[in-house]
């Protein structure tokens, strides 16, 4: 669903990502590990085909960048981000929001909706719990309405990969345990989510990939690679990471007392 090989990208003189290769494959669920600065964001943009790569190739549904029409592929890639939603137009209605993920546009206006698409839209949202919200102006919501309403919004395609860039970003912890648990019962199609934290990793996730300073740090099955080791080299502190009940925490590593 999508690949990408020995990618870098040097943004102003400096190597965000160097020399990275990934994979995501039908049913997978991964979640993308690192302190700030790793390259995370730069590499959900490379992926959802708004970044291209300085070196490397990059597939994404079959598709080369490149060598395909980029506005009709991006239809077919749920991507969501601080950065997007700060994008779309505040007066538009939640409804509206949801829309125009048809055309993967920010307004409204140079597209026209049916009422299938009106239709399909409220059906999401009833999904996400915020159907009682199509007619609200987006910009009224709050953080954990506006993150639900982002969520329906990458659906509303059928996409081939949804890709979410920090989405429990300026979520108090009730909201961020509602996103937890919506990802939590995800039955869609593979789902790349970028976070810093361990404690918002969902319980039926598959797969962990660790970024540090734009290198892969660590990459596999999830319990394999989510541990104290790993990310204790990725953010350069002594972690401890632990499992209970299918969620992970992480905490600096005890330390004996000072001497007298």
């Amino acid at each position: 669903m999508l690949r990408l090989r020995d990618v870098s990208v040097v943004l102003d003189a400096t190597t965000v990502l160097r020399d990275l290769t990934w994979e995501v494959r039908a049913g997978e669920r991964w979640v993308v590990l690192g302190p700030n600065g790793a390259g995370k964001t730069t590499l959900l943009r490379v992926a959802a085909l708004y970044q291209h790569p300085t070196r490397g190739t990059v597939d994404v549904l079959g598709q080369r960048l490149g060598r395909c029409d980029v506005r009709t592929l991006r239809e077919r890639i749920a991507f969501s981000s601080p950065a997007l939603a700060a994008a779309l137009v505040p007066a538009m209605t939640a409804r509206e929001v949801v829309m125009t993920a048809r055309y993967a546009a920010l307004a409204p206006w140079w597209h026209e909706y049916t009422a299938v698409d009106a239709a399909r839209a409220e059906g999401l949202l009833d999904r996400f719990r915020c159907v009682h919200l199509a007619d609200h102006a987006f910009s009224t919501l709050s953080a954990g309405e506006r993150q639900r309403v982002l969520l329906a919004r990458t659906l509303m395609n059928e996409p081939g990969i949804v890709l979410l860039d920090e989405p429990t970003a300026g979520l108090d912890v009730g909201g961020r345990e509602e996103l937890v648990a919506d990802l939590a019962r995800w039955r869609g199609p593979p789902l790349v989510l970028v976070t810093h934290h361990v404690e918002e990793i969902p319980p039926n996730f598959t797969h962990a990939l660790v970024l540090r300073k734009g290198h892969e740090s660590a990459s596999g099955a999830l319990r394999q690679t989510v541990t104290s080791d790993i990310l204790s080299d990725a953010f350069g502190v002594e972690l401890t990471v632990e499992e209970r009940d299918d969620r992970f925490t992480a905490r600096l590593a005890s330390r004996p007392p000072p001497g007298p």
